[in-house]
Protein backbone atom coordinates (compact mmCIF):
# COMPACT_ATOMS: atom_id res chain seq x y z
CA UNK A 1 0.00 0.00 0.00
CA UNK A 2 1.90 3.47 -0.83
CA UNK A 3 1.18 5.56 1.74
CA UNK A 4 1.86 9.36 0.43
CA UNK A 5 2.21 12.25 3.14
CA UNK A 6 1.71 15.84 1.91
CA UNK A 7 3.96 18.65 2.48
CA UNK A 8 4.19 22.34 1.81
CA UNK A 9 6.16 25.07 3.36
CA UNK A 10 5.43 25.65 6.92
CA UNK A 11 3.76 22.34 7.41
CA UNK A 12 3.97 21.31 11.44
CA UNK A 13 7.42 18.69 11.68
CA UNK A 14 5.79 16.30 13.66
CA UNK A 15 2.18 16.01 11.32
CA UNK A 16 4.62 14.47 8.74
CA UNK A 17 7.07 12.67 10.59
CA UNK A 18 5.25 10.99 13.04
CA UNK A 19 2.88 9.63 10.45
CA UNK A 20 5.95 8.87 8.54
CA UNK A 21 7.67 7.02 11.41
CA UNK A 22 4.22 5.13 12.17
CA UNK A 23 4.07 3.56 8.73
CA UNK A 24 7.49 3.47 8.56
CA UNK A 25 8.25 1.06 11.63
CA UNK A 26 4.87 -1.28 11.14
CA UNK A 27 6.24 -1.77 7.45
CA UNK A 28 9.41 -2.93 8.99
CA UNK A 29 7.77 -5.22 11.26
CA UNK A 30 4.81 -6.55 9.81
CA UNK A 31 4.97 -10.12 7.98
CA UNK A 32 5.23 -10.25 5.01
CA UNK A 33 7.72 -7.45 5.63
CA UNK A 34 7.02 -4.17 3.81
CA UNK A 35 3.28 -3.93 3.58
CA UNK A 36 3.65 0.12 3.42
CA UNK A 37 5.61 2.20 0.94
CA UNK A 38 5.70 5.39 3.02
CA UNK A 39 6.84 8.33 1.15
CA UNK A 40 6.82 12.84 0.87
CA UNK A 41 4.77 14.53 -2.03
CA UNK A 42 5.44 18.20 -1.96
CA UNK A 43 4.18 20.48 -4.57
CA UNK A 44 7.24 20.87 -6.65
CA UNK A 45 11.28 19.02 -6.70
CA UNK A 46 12.79 21.70 -4.32
CA UNK A 47 13.16 21.40 -0.47
CA UNK A 48 10.37 22.54 2.12
CA UNK A 49 10.93 24.43 5.00
CA UNK A 50 8.55 23.25 7.60
CA UNK A 51 8.03 25.23 10.79
CA UNK A 52 11.15 26.44 13.02
CA UNK A 53 13.14 26.52 9.91
CA UNK A 54 13.33 22.46 9.33
CA UNK A 55 14.33 22.02 5.85
CA UNK A 56 13.24 18.47 4.36
CA UNK A 57 13.22 17.10 1.09
CA UNK A 58 9.98 14.92 -0.24
CA UNK A 59 10.98 11.99 -2.70
CA UNK A 60 8.15 13.17 -5.11
CA UNK A 61 6.30 15.77 -6.39
CA UNK A 62 2.99 16.17 -8.23
CA UNK A 63 4.43 15.01 -11.15
CA UNK A 64 6.46 12.39 -9.97
CA UNK A 65 4.57 10.72 -7.53
CA UNK A 66 3.70 6.95 -7.69
CA UNK A 67 -0.34 6.13 -7.15
CA UNK A 68 -1.18 6.94 -3.79
CA UNK A 69 -3.87 4.40 -1.86
CA UNK A 70 -3.36 6.22 1.76
CA UNK A 71 -2.97 10.07 1.60
CA UNK A 72 -2.10 12.50 4.54
CA UNK A 73 -2.33 15.77 4.20
CA UNK A 74 -0.12 17.19 6.96
CA UNK A 75 -1.22 20.89 8.70
CA UNK A 76 0.97 23.63 9.92
CA UNK A 77 0.58 27.23 8.47
CA UNK A 78 -2.38 26.13 5.59
CA UNK A 79 -3.42 29.64 4.88
CA UNK A 80 -1.48 30.22 1.67
CA UNK A 81 -1.94 25.97 0.51
CA UNK A 82 -5.50 26.56 1.09
CA UNK A 83 -5.63 29.80 -1.42
CA UNK A 84 -3.32 26.88 -4.01
CA UNK A 85 -5.87 26.14 -7.09
CA UNK A 86 -3.17 23.99 -7.85
CA UNK A 87 -2.79 21.98 -4.50
CA UNK A 88 -6.36 21.98 -4.05
CA UNK A 89 -7.29 20.27 -7.19
CA UNK A 90 -4.16 17.86 -6.77
CA UNK A 91 -5.45 16.78 -3.04
CA UNK A 92 -9.48 16.36 -4.88
CA UNK A 93 -8.26 14.23 -7.78
CA UNK A 94 -5.86 11.93 -5.18
CA UNK A 95 -8.68 11.33 -3.75
CA UNK A 96 -10.71 9.92 -6.47
CA UNK A 97 -8.14 6.81 -6.48
CA UNK A 98 -6.95 7.03 -2.45
CA UNK A 99 -8.64 4.40 -0.38
CA UNK A 100 -8.22 6.83 2.23
CA UNK A 101 -7.16 10.52 2.72
CA UNK A 102 -6.49 11.71 6.18
CA UNK A 103 -5.27 14.91 7.69
CA UNK A 104 -3.56 15.73 10.89
CA UNK A 105 -3.84 18.61 12.68
CA UNK A 106 -4.98 22.22 10.42
CA UNK A 107 -4.26 19.44 7.34
CA UNK A 108 -8.67 19.17 7.78
CA UNK A 109 -8.80 23.13 5.89
CA UNK A 110 -6.97 21.80 2.86
CA UNK A 111 -9.33 18.84 2.67
CA UNK A 112 -12.60 21.22 3.57
CA UNK A 113 -11.51 23.18 0.73
CA UNK A 114 -11.36 20.23 -1.91
CA UNK A 115 -14.46 19.59 -0.75
CA UNK A 116 -13.85 16.07 0.62
CA UNK A 117 -15.61 16.93 4.67
CA UNK A 118 -18.99 18.37 3.35
CA UNK A 119 -21.18 17.08 6.02
CA UNK A 120 -18.74 14.56 7.95
CA UNK A 121 -17.79 14.56 11.45
CA UNK A 122 -14.46 15.93 11.97
CA UNK A 123 -11.48 17.22 14.07
CA UNK A 124 -8.54 19.83 14.23
CA UNK A 125 -6.20 21.58 16.53
CA UNK A 126 -7.99 22.37 19.50
CA UNK A 127 -7.02 25.94 18.79
CA UNK A 128 -8.65 26.07 15.40
CA UNK A 129 -12.18 24.28 15.84
CA UNK A 130 -13.68 27.70 15.85
CA UNK A 131 -11.73 28.80 12.88
CA UNK A 132 -12.70 25.60 10.44
CA UNK A 133 -16.36 25.59 11.70
CA UNK A 134 -17.15 29.25 10.49
CA UNK A 135 -14.92 28.79 7.44
CA UNK A 136 -16.70 25.94 6.49
CA UNK A 137 -20.14 25.49 8.18
CA UNK A 138 -21.33 22.39 6.66
CA UNK A 139 -19.31 20.38 8.74
CA UNK A 140 -19.24 18.94 12.28
CA UNK A 141 -16.14 19.97 14.03
CA UNK A 142 -15.89 17.70 16.61
CA UNK A 143 -13.88 18.97 20.11
CA UNK A 144 -12.02 16.97 22.55
CA UNK A 145 -11.63 14.20 20.08
CA UNK A 146 -7.81 12.24 18.70
CA UNK A 147 -9.36 11.52 15.45
CA UNK A 148 -12.42 11.07 13.95
CA UNK A 149 -13.22 8.20 11.49
CA UNK A 150 -15.56 8.35 8.63
CA UNK A 151 -14.69 5.59 7.01
CA UNK A 152 -12.20 7.06 3.49
CA UNK A 153 -12.05 9.95 5.34
CA UNK A 154 -10.09 10.04 8.52
CA UNK A 155 -9.36 13.44 10.38
CA UNK A 156 -6.92 13.88 13.77
CA UNK A 157 -6.04 16.40 16.14
CA UNK A 158 -3.01 18.40 16.50
CA UNK A 159 0.20 17.34 15.82
CA UNK A 160 1.24 14.24 18.04
CA UNK A 161 -2.65 13.41 17.39
CA UNK A 162 -1.27 12.17 13.76
CA UNK A 163 0.20 9.39 15.61
CA UNK A 164 -2.37 7.83 17.25
CA UNK A 165 -4.86 7.89 14.25
CA UNK A 166 -1.94 6.80 12.15
CA UNK A 167 -1.75 3.77 14.52
CA UNK A 168 -5.76 3.67 14.16
CA UNK A 169 -5.33 3.13 10.64
CA UNK A 170 -2.57 0.51 10.90
CA UNK A 171 -4.97 -1.48 13.09
CA UNK A 172 -7.55 -0.75 9.98
CA UNK A 173 -5.41 -1.83 7.18
CA UNK A 174 -3.35 -4.21 8.59
CA UNK A 175 -4.25 -5.35 12.60
CA UNK A 176 -4.42 -4.21 15.78
CA UNK A 177 -1.64 -6.51 16.77
CA UNK A 178 0.66 -5.03 14.25
CA UNK A 179 -0.33 -1.44 15.47
CA UNK A 180 0.39 -2.36 19.14
CA UNK A 181 3.77 -3.72 18.21
CA UNK A 182 4.51 -0.49 16.28
CA UNK A 183 3.73 1.64 18.96
CA UNK A 184 5.83 -0.41 21.22
CA UNK A 185 8.70 -0.47 19.01
CA UNK A 186 8.46 3.59 18.98
CA UNK A 187 8.16 3.19 23.05
CA UNK A 188 4.63 5.17 22.44
CA UNK A 189 1.82 5.73 24.42
CA UNK A 190 -0.77 5.22 22.29
CA UNK A 191 -4.43 6.43 22.77
CA UNK A 192 -5.99 3.75 21.44
CA UNK A 193 -9.71 5.10 21.53
CA UNK A 194 -10.39 8.65 19.87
Amino acid sequence: MNVGIYIYQNAEVLDFSGPFEVFSTASRLSHPKNIFNTFLVSEENHPVIARAGYSINAQYSFADHPGIDLLIVAGGLHEDEVAKPHVINWISSTSENAKIVASVCTGAFLLAEAGLLANLNVTTHWADVMSLRTSYPDLTVVESRRWVDEGSIVTSGGISAGIDMSLHLVSRLSSIELAEKTARQMEYEWCKNA
